[in-house]
């Protein structure tokens, strides 16, 4: 007779499997397609150049040992000065605050969306000091897909921001705004992190449809539990991002040095240096899910439903000590995992069925998930 882990302390095996995915997401060589949107499109061409570069100058290295000599000593170098220095900043969380992306403005606009009588006219102004934020909603109206909705000012482009809210709904705008946030949050604009930004994207959106999906089966509140998954996702974001600073920083100083002193063993030795992705993972490992709830206490948020929501995830030892709100994200990150790592060919029948089994993942719940769209927002 089978021994059943449902909800109580986390089986190793559990915890196992889901490393193995954020390994996988962080650390992995695979490439991802955008879906939902074109994440950093335009950078698809420098990071596959950066990949051949990289691989070529490995390839004359390997042949050379004395050459591979000093790419050793000067990656190890390059890497220990990056890690040192996000590590510095991690362990500081009020002066993450002002590089992490998020701001009390957001976090109010996320309690707002939650309210079952939503004012478009409360959050209007909170939208417009967000100026990549308007900038996207904005977009998203003069978008030919949008514009097929309008049906008669079809060919008119929406500027003012009190249209583009009454345009998108209040329905929409309760999946956008947390939307856009995430994407404002993770790493953009960074060649050398394409890759795991779609993937960690991708994890993130099949979270939040997959939570929304399970709070509409249990009648509970959609907004706030879509919102809490997106949520889940800020402190790995913001560590990864602050990584990515760091590491893009220091690499280009030491590449434009390297160029001035005009030593090609040098050059060659940080041109091939690669993201420390291992070494940020284990600092998403340390500090990750703390992020998610200490953020937003420095913001004054500690009272919020939002907060303590993360803290539980991050704290309770157990599936079963938890909030219903908390139990439906974990439900939904489980199965957002357990879907990834299929589609990696990463995942045994058994660890799928441990899984829910320990997240009490039931049939109907399950039914329901596999009905949902995870390449696209239904948002009409």
């Amino acid at each position: 007779m089978a021994i059943s882990v449902a909800g109580g302390v986390r089986p190793g095996k559990v915890i196992e499997l889901e490393h193995k995915l954020l390994t996988q997401l962080i650390v992995g060589k695979q490439k991802s397609s955008s879906m939902f949107d074109e994440i950093d499109k335009e950078l698809e061409g420098d990071a596959n150049k950066l990949d051949i570069e990289r691989e070529a100058v490995l390839a004359r290295l390997a042949k050379q040992i004395e050459a591979r000599k000093v790419f050793e000593a000067v990656s190890g170098q390059l890497v220990h000065t990056v890690t040192t220095a996000l590590d510095n900043q991690l362990a500081t969380p009020e002066s993450l605050l002002a590089r992490s992306g998020i701001s009390a403005a957001q976090l109010t606009l996320f309690e707002l969306i939650s309210h079952e009588t939503l004012n478009i006219n409360r959050i209007r102004p909170l939208i417009a000091d967000l100026p990549w934020l308007e900038r996207d909603l904005t977009n998203l109206v003069n978008s030919p897909a949008f514009r097929l909705k309008r049906s008669h000012r079809s060919e008119v482009k929406v500027t003012d921001l009190k249209l583009v809210l009454n345009f998108i709904g209040i329905d929409n705008l309760r999946t956008l705004i947390p939307y856009y946030c995430l994407r404002n949050w993770l790493p953009s604009g960074h060649a050398h992190l394409l890759w795991t930004t779609r993937k960690l994207w991708r994890y993130a959106m099949i979270t939040g449809v997959a939570a929304k999906a399970l709070a509409k089966l249990h009648e509970a509140d959609e907004a706030f539990i879509y919102t809490s998954a997106l949520l889940s996702m800020l402190g790995t974001s913001v560590v990864l991002n602050n990584g990515a600073k760091v590491y893009e920083t220091t690499w280009g100083t030491w590449l434009r040095e390297a160029s001035a002193s005009r030593d090609k063993e040098l050059h060659d030795a940080v041109l091939a240096t690669e993201f420390p992705a291992n070494d940020i993972y284990h600092l998403v490992l340390s500090h990750g899910n703390k992020l998610n709830w200490q953020l937003l206490e420095l913001l004054d948020f500690a009272a919020s439903p939002l907060t303590q929501v993360q803290a539980e995830l991050d704290n309770n030892l157990s599936f079963a000590e938890l909030s219903a709100a908390a139990k439906l994200v974990a439900k939904a990150s489980c199965f957002a995992k357990v879907l990834m790592l299929e589609e990696m060919r990463q995942l045994e029948p058994k660890e799928k069925r441990l899984m829910f089994d320990y997240y009490e993942l039931n049939e109907q719940e399950v039914i329901r998930l596999k009905g949902q769209n995870y390449r696209k927002l239904d948002l009409y």
